[in-house]
């Protein structure tokens, strides 16, 4: 799902020492999630994402830099699923809604000219 809505990120550095920051979720599936931040984040770094009824713990699968900030994308650990129903975010859309559905009438020749 496509979404926009801030999260809490926790995570340890190297050194071990607790680091926070608030983090864009650009999108979130039942097994994952799309962080845009304004740092990078090692590979494989466990972190916990806060939302206001509850947590999400996840491990850094991939980091890349893009124009406007470093978009992590995380992997929920076992255990640790979205659900609508615990947390909705502030937007969200599911992309199969923009794609049209074809009625069962359709015979797949709609392109095809009327005579």
């Amino acid at each position: 799902m496509l979404c926009a809505d801030l999260v809490d990120v926790e995570w340890r550095d190297k050194t071990g020492r607790l680091k926070r920051t608030v983090a864009n979720l650009e999108d979130i599936s039942l097994s994952g999630a799309c962080l845009q931040m304004d740092i990078a984040i090692p590979l494989q770094t466990n972190l916990r994402i806060s939302y206001p009824r509850g947590e999400l713990i996840g491990r850094v699968r991939y980091c890349v830099y893009r124009e406007i900030g470093y978009f992590l994308g995380v992997e929920f650990e076992p255990g640790y699923k979205w659900s609508q129903r615990s947390f909705k975010p502030q937007h969200l859309l599911d992309p199969r809604r923009l794609v049209p559905r074809r009625s069962s009438r359709d015979d797949g020749n709609a392109d095809r000219p009327v005579c």
